[in-house]
């Protein structure tokens, strides 16, 4: 787990990418979308409130789908793309810590959801946050899109790791490479809250292929490699191109994973 000082300084790079951050990150399965809306007997037309929209990645294949959806974004600058990208659909984007926010009298949510976010909220916070958003009976849900290694994936992420521990910026000795479906699952702490029912939690599994630009810009857009400092994004991103130049195709293959919670609020 991020130290709570480390978590809310990298939290906030995220403001840095809101030019790339539409373009650069990978869009998740319908199948998610139509999974989350079945278990949360959501309709069109149902409140939804979203924690951490970024730039509205998840929020539009929502609001395109005739939800109405509330925004809660700390970075002003992804605040502002976000509502760029959603003009013309049913949804407000509302600047500032979802922790500190509080739901109009008389509002309440079907849905409080968090794509690639929830993490980054204070866990001794966040389950109150949301079962105070949300109706009787309404739902939260969350999950993130994270890399996965299948058996026989692309070798080149397990080759870069020379590069990245050149760097200072190697994985730790027992890091883990999750397989497609291995990744965590979150339903004790949901439980543990005494908040929320867990109703659902599956996984799903999705492949994008990338150029060496793409692939950079897509780092660009992780905390991580937004704090290294410049020397080091430089031998990093160089080695990238220089390895996928010599590629015959020039690009790699990475697989993503998300593992969807849904849960029931308890009255």
């Amino acid at each position: 787990m991020i130290p709570d000082e480390e978590r809310l300084l990298l939290r906030q790079t995220f403001n840095q990418t809101a030019d790339t951050y539409q373009r650069a990150r990978p869009e998740y399965p319908a199948e998610l979308f139509d999974t989350l809306i079945a278990a949360a007997g959501l309709v069109p037309g149902d409140r939804l409130l979203e924690v951490g929209c970024a730039t509205g990645k998840a929020t539009l294949p929502l609001a395109r789908r005739g939800f109405r959806i509330t925004c809660i974004e700390l970075g002003p600058e992804l605040a502002a793309a976000a509502s760029r990208n959603l003009a013309g659909l049913s949804a407000e984007v509302v600047q500032g810590r979802f922790e500190d926010w509080e739901p109009a009298p008389g509002d309440e949510f079907s849905l409080v959801f968090a794509a690639t976010a929830w993490h980054w909220i204070d866990p001794d916070l966040r389950y109150r946050a949301a079962w105070r958003a949300l109706r009787p009976e309404g739902h939260l849900a969350f999950w993130g899109a994270t890399h996965v290694v299948p058996d026989g994936g692309d070798p080149f992420f397990r080759e870069l790791q020379e590069v990245y521990d050149e760097i200072g910026e190697g994985l730790p000795s027992d890091s883990i490479w999750p397989r497609p479906g291995e990744l965590a699952v979150h339903s004790a702490e949901i439980e543990a809250s005494g908040l929320f029912q867990v109703t659902l939690v599956r996984h799903f599994d999705w492949e994008q292929v990338y150029d060496a630009e793409g692939y950079i810009a897509l780092l660009e857009t992780f905390s991580g490699h937004i704090a290294m400092a410049d020397w080091q994004r430089e031998r990093l991103y160089g080695e990238i191109r220089r390895r996928l130049a010599q590629r015959p195709d020039g690009t790699l293959r990475r697989h993503w994973g998300a593992a969807l919670h849904v849960a029931r609020r308890r009255s």
